[in-house]
């Protein structure tokens, strides 16, 4: 590396704390998912992990190339706002499928909430 490359200590040191912050909460969504027994209890740790991960991810990415071009970039912002945007909708149909599929083998499984009950029911 040239003198031309070299960043602040500060900004290096910060940029490590949240890559391995971030390693830790997908090590933590790992964790969760083999400990969990049940399909629906198993969706939720790697969701939430793999969310704040890839935040720290951005977060770091945009400290470590703003302060490398010495102008803000922020590209690095779309990928979380993009899993911000689809990771609901996909845990949802996810939890949608198995629920049916729970449904289909009749399993125990919890009653509808938008069915009505015939006895005369609004």
């Amino acid at each position: 590396m040239t003198d031309t490359h070299l960043l602040p200590m500060w900004i290096e040191v910060l940029t490590c704390i949240l890559l391995v912050a971030s390693s830790l909460f997908a090590l933590s969504g790992a964790l969760g998912l083999l400990r969990l027994k049940d399909f629906f209890q198993r969706m939720h740790p790697p969701a939430l992990a793999s969310t704040l991960g890839v935040w720290c991810v951005a977060i770091a990415s945009i400290l470590y190339f703003s302060a490398l071009k010495h102008s803000l970039v922020l590209h690095a912002l779309l990928i979380p706002i993009l899993l911000a945007i689809t990771m609901p909708i996909t845990t949802l149909l996810l939890a949608r499928a198995a629920l049916f599929r729970k449904r289909m083998a009749k399993d125990a499984v919890p009653a509808e909430i938008s069915s009505r009950d015939s006895s005369g029911g609004a």
